[in-house]
């Protein structure tokens, strides 16, 4: 494998300064990340050569070394003797762009005072499509943690706790590949650095009891599925007695005849074609009554209508949306005897205007014609 040089490695000059070196890092190794690059043999490739860069040219010691004697002059060094360099430096800059992996400890907060569950909390529930439109007041079920008495929370009995063997009380677990450093929080504690000689028998070491309980919610007109309305104090309940919210998510049913998108609403109409010709008016059916529909003369299948203001009210109290009508034009499949005169008659009474055809598609018979001539 071709040794490459440091500088080059992090597309640097020799005389860069220390700014302009972890500027270059940062950018090289956010790049090639694992996580950003998965399965990618060569972007990993790429990432260790620059933290292993970046770890001797941060260091001003490591840095002179390398300057005159290259990696030899490293390797000569010894593990043992050599800096810990851009630790420090890899550190903060991989919390600042990956979220806080990379061997950083920060404070912890005492295990007493830690809740084992989020205090807010959601619920889905289904509303029908009418509701959604025009509003309702609804029931909403559901269950709520709340923390155990007896163990105050803890999970353990009496609320004596003890430090977890496994994290050896630092409630993060560390892993070393090659020369980097990753934590993650301790799955036996769930980061407190304690964990319960005994299990509380009340809640079978949990920490929290669930309670059932049920709350009337005013659904706002226009609610659509995805929306979210909060509910405040009436989520989890942690050990200091503090409540979080409760978040309702609403799926809201299909109708049958309007489909809806955002808040204008769409229906199909379907139309006859005598009546397409004619440009009849037809009653069709809104979200609050009856429209009237004047179609035009010679309307053609899927052709729109748009009524404004006739859609739905936007959840968030601005304008209202539309109602779309669609015409689906229908056609008669079978014809009698009388109907087809009828028609004929009717084709007959329009003279040329009836075979729009054969204007056009006779010179493109004669013109074929010639070619074989």
């Amino acid at each position: 494998m071709e040794e490459l040089d440091y500088y080059e490695i992090l597309e640097i000059s020799r005389d860069a300064d220390k700014t302009t070196i972890k500027k270059a890092y940062r950018k090289l190794a956010k790049k090639y990340h694992p996580d950003k690059n998965p399965g990618d043999e060569e972007a990993e490739y790429k990432f260790k050569l620059c933290n292993e860069a970046y770890q001797c040219l941060s260091d001003e010691q490591q840095r002179s070394i390398y300057d005159r004697y290259g990696k030899e002059g490293l390797e000569g060094m010894g593990r043992a003797q050599r800096h810990s360099g851009g630790f420090d430096d890899l550190g903060s800059i991989f919390e600042e762009m990956f979220g806080g992996f990379g061997g950083g400890r920060g404070r912890r907060q005492n295990p007493a005072d830690m809740d084992k569950y989020p205090l807010d909390m959601n619920v889905d529930i289904s509303i029908s499509f009418q509701e959604a439109i025009f509003g309702c007041d609804k029931e909403v079920k559901f269950s709520y943690k709340k923390a155990c008495s007896d163990c105050k929370g803890t999970g353990a009995k009496d609320g004596k706790l003890s430090t977890c063997p496994q994290c050896k009380g630092e409630g993060q677990v560390y892993m070393k590949q090659g020369f980097m450093t990753f934590s993650q929080t301790c799955p036996v504690c769930d980061g407190t650095g304690s964990s319960a000689t005994e299990k509380c028998t009340t809640c079978n070491g949990k920490g929290y009891e669930v309670v059932k309980d049920s709350v009337t919610i005013k659904v706002p007109k226009g609610i659509d599925t995805g929306n979210r309305l909060r509910v405040s104090g009436k989520g989890n309940i942690g050990k200091k007695g503090q409540r979080g919210d409760l978040y309702v998510t609403f799926d809201v049913a299909q109708d049958k005849h309007f489909i809806r998108h955002d808040n204008d609403v769409y229906i199909e109409i379907p139309v006859f074609f005598t009546q397409a010709i004619m440009g009849e008016t037809l009653s069709i059916p809104s979200l609050t009554g009856e429209l009237e529909l004047k179609l035009d003369v010679g309307t053609r299948d899927k052709q729109r209508f748009t009524f404004r203001g006739e859609g739905i009210d936007d959840v968030h109290g601005r304008s209202k949306g539309d109602l779309i009508a669609q015409v689906n034009l229908i056609y008669p499949e079978k014809l009698n005897d009388e109907q087809k005169e009828l028609l004929s008659k009717l084709q007959e009474s329009f003279g040329i205007e009836s075979k729009p055809h054969e204007g056009v598609l006779d010179s493109v018979i004669d013109k074929m014609k010639s070619w074989f001539k």
